[in-house]
C-alpha cells in the first residue's frame, strides 16, 4: 500500500514553487507545497546560522591576533626596591601585605639583590628566590636594578632567575606595561628608548599604559618642568598616563603633560636622610586599582613595627614629601 507521500510524488509535475526552487510539485496537492516550503525555509535558516557563527568565530580570531583585551577591573601591586643595604625582615612583611589584598599581579621596581660581586650573585639569587616562592602563584614582574645587575654575569644571572629578558612588555586586559633597563646608567640609553618606541608602537590600541624602571631617570627634567627629553615625548605619543622608579627609596610625585610620575618609596632598601614618613622616607607597598580606563593609587604604609599603616594617594605627594 502507498504512503501519502508516494501518491502525491505519482501525481507532481515538474516546475518552480513560490521560492523559486525547481522541484516536481503538484499544484493542486497543498499539502506537497507546504513541505517543499519548509525545507527551503529550514535550508535557508541553517545557512544564516552557520554565516553567524562563521562571522563571530572570524571575528574572535581577529581580536586574539590583534591582541585586544576587555576592559575589567582589578588591582596589582607595586613593591619597592628590596635592597640598597636591606633591613631585616621589612620585605618579607611587605609581601605580606601584599598578600592580603589579592592582587591580579605584582610588579617591582628593582633592586632585589644586594648584589656587586660576580661570585656570590648565585647564591644570592637563590636566597631571593626562597622569599619569593611562597608567592609565585602570582606573576611577578621584575625590574632590573642596580644592585641586580652590575656585570655581563650578572645580567645573565638576573635573566635566569627573574624569568624575563634585561627589557619586556607585559599585557594584562587594558594594561600594557613596559620594563626598561636602566640599571647600568642614571639615563636610557639609544637602544632602551628604541625598544620603548617599538613596544609602545606593536600596543598602541591598549587603553592603559605604564613604563616602569629602575632609576628615575626623568626626575631632573619632570622638576624643571620640561617637556623635551625623549622617554616623555614617546610617552604623550603613545597614550602613556604611569611612569614608575625606584631606586631613592623616597616617595615622590610630579605630574607633566598627563603623565604622572611616581618615584616609590622602599619596601626594604634602608631609608635615608631624616627617615620621617613627611619627607617620603617609610617602608611601603602600593596598590593599583584599574577600573576601566582609569587607575588609582593606594600608597600602604607597612604595619607595625615598621610603620603605622598609614595610606595616602600620589596626590598627598610632591617633589618634596608629604603635601597634605
Amino acid at each position: 500500500m502507498s504512503t501519502p507521500e508516494s501518491i502525491s510524488i505519482r501525481r507532481r509535475t515538474e516546475g518552480t514553487d513560490s521560492y523559486g526552487t525547481n522541484a516536481l510539485i503538484d499544484h493542486k496537492d497543498a499539502a506537497t507545497i507546504v513541505i517543499c516550503r519548509m525545507r527551503v525555509i529550514c535550508r535557508m535558516r541553517l545557512l544564516t546560522i552557520s554565516a553567524t557563527v562563521l562571522v563571530v568565530l572570524l571575528v574572535l580570531k581577529a581580536t586574539a591576533l590583534a591582541g585586544f583585551n576587555t576592559l575589567e577591573d582589578f588591582d596589582f601591586a607595586i613593591l619597592g626596591d628590596r635592597t640598597g643595604e636591606t633591613v631585616e625582615g621589612v620585605y618579607e612583611e611587605a609581601w605580606r601585605e601584599t598578600n592580603l589584598d589579592h592582587p591580579a599581579f605584582v610588579v617591582t621596581v628593582g633592586d632585589t639583590i644586594q648584589g656587586g660581586n660576580d661570585r656570590t650573585v648565585e647564591t644570592e639569587w637563590e636566597q631571593a628566590e626562597a622569599l619569593l616562592a611562597p608567592y609565585r602563584h602570582y606573576k611577578i614582574l621584575l625590574t632590573p636594578g642596580n644592585h641586580d645587575v652590575w656585570s655581563a654575569a650578572s645580567a645573565r644571572a638576573y635573566v635566569e632567575y627573574s624569568k624575563r629578558p634585561l627589557h619586556y612588555g607585559f599585557d594584562y586586559k587594558q594594561v600594557h606595561i613596559t620594563v626598561l633597563d636602566n640599571s647600568l646608567a642614571d639615563d636610557f640609553s639609544a637602544g632602551e628608548l628604541a625598544f620603548l618606541k617599538q613596544d609602545l608602537a606593536a600596543h598602541e590600541k591598549q587603553p592603559v599604559k605604564f613604563i616602569f624602571s629602575h632609576r628615575p631617570a626623568w626626575i631632573l627634567q619632570v622638576v624643571l618642568g620640561n617637556p623635551a627629553f625623549p622617554l616623555h615625548q614617546l610617552a604623550t605619543r603613545y597614550g602613556v598616563k604611569y611612569v614608575i622608579a625606584g631606586h631613592i627609596h623616597q616617595m615622590l610625585h610630579f605630574d607633566l603633560d598627563g603623565v604622572m610620575y611616581l618615584s616609590m618609596a622602599s619596601s626594604g632598601g634602608h631609608l635615608r636622610e631624616d627617615k620621617s614618613y613627611e619627607h617620603g622616607w617609610f617602608f611601603q607597598h602600593t596598590v593599583a586599582h584599574v577600573r576601566a580606563e582609569k587607575v588609582s593609587f593606594e600608597i600602604k604604609e607597612l604595619q607595625k613595627p615598621f610603620g603605622k599603616a598609614r595610606v595616602t594617594a600620589p596626590a598627598d605627594w610632591g617633589a618634596a614629601g608629604l603635601i597634605r
